[in-house]
């Protein structure tokens, strides 16, 4: 190591490297795929199936469907969701195809910020040696912080839910941060999109790396997101405080 950040050599280097350049091995058979969904379900992420792309269509066969391919199979999602090796198993050997999502709230919650800003907060963050947690990237322009959930306040009424979150049609109109938390979900890694150029949501750091605390992230998450963005994070959406 050569170069020099912050009294320690090779730092800056390495992470612009790996920022610019980092692409995980895509998954490439049913054994990659389903290997993957276990990992996050032993790391604590509650799965459940979800469509899948046909072609530059959703699975769902809904005219117009207004997040093909990233959206749960049931109505029932919430309490279908489980960590279960053995459930998952079956889920994901009886549909090759389909897509999981991951539900939050539950046992994690997922910031979720434009790719562009969330690439320069994930490398002021490893920079400052922030234990980060798991970061998954998706083609269609979004950046996923996982972090430990907020859990339930003793008073239930200071937090409302991240209702927004839970309609993924209503998510254009708030292009800032995203905090999903009770009642949302994301799409998990791996996880295809719809198109014919191989797009996907893929593990930048995988489900193997401990969850942090929300706040720890937050602030340079919002910086970030701000300066992208070029306007105050009016959009941006959180637990909000009565």
């Amino acid at each position: 190591m050569s170069a020099t950040f912050g009294g320690r050599p090779g730092r800056q280097s390495r992470i612009s490297q790996w920022l610019r350049g980092r692409r995980p091995q895509e998954v490439t058979g049913a054994e990659d795929r389903e290997a993957l969904l276990l990992a996050a379900a032993a790391a604590g992420l509650p799965l459940a199936p979800a469509a899948h792309p046909v072609g530059y269509r959703c699975s769902c066969e809904r005219v117009g469907c207004p997040t093909p391919a990233r959206h749960p199979v049931s109505f029932a999602w919430q309490t279908q969701s489980t960590t279960d090796a053995a459930q998952i198993g079956r889920w994901a050997s009886g549909d090759p195809e389909a897509n999981f999502i991951t539900a939050t709230g539950m046992l994690h919650d997922v910031l979720d910020v434009p790719l562009e800003a969330g690439r320069a907060a994930l490398g002021r963050l490893l920079e400052q040696d922030v234990e980060v947690g798991p970061v998954a990237e998706s083609d269609d322009g979004r950046m996923f912080f996982y972090t430990q959930t907020r859990g339930t306040p003793e008073d239930e009424d200071e937090w409302w839910p991240c209702e927004l979150d839970s309609h993924p049609e209503t998510t254009e109109e708030h292009p800032g941060l995203r905090w999903h938390c009770r009642g949302s979900y994301v799409l998990v890694p791996p996880a295809r999109l719809p198109g014919d150029d191989g797009r996907s949501v893929r593990w930048l750091r995988g489900p193997e790396h401990a969850l942090p605390e929300p706040l720890i992230l937050l602030e340079t998450l919002t910086d970030a997101c701000e300066k992208y963005a070029g306007e105050e994070p009016a959009g941006a959406v959180w637990p909000l405080q009565r």
